[in-house]
């Protein structure tokens, strides 16, 4: 399905920096719309999908849990 880059470089202590190599399954969930980020520990979004349906996105999610993805647990950090 649909996805879009978004972040590739952070802001670090001596200036910018990659986002971390850890491929993370996040998710946002806003009235009855969630959107699911591919994130580094850190919580850094590397690529989110559109808003779609909680239940199609908490499909979607369980199905990326199944295929070897970790969940991220803190808050995504996405460009707003």
């Amino acid at each position: 399905g649909f996805s879009m880059l978004i972040y590739t470089i952070k802001q670090g202590k001596n200036g910018f920096e990659p986002v971390g190599d850890e491929m993370l399954v996040g998710k946002l969930t806003k009235g009855d719309e969630m959107m699911l980020f591919i994130c580094d520990n850190q919580g850094y979004a590397k690529a989110q999908s559109k808003p779609i349906p909680i239940q199609n996105g908490e499909e979607i999610y369980k199905k990326m849990i199944n295929d070897g993805f970790y969940p991220f647990e803190g808050e995504v950090i996405t460009v707003s």
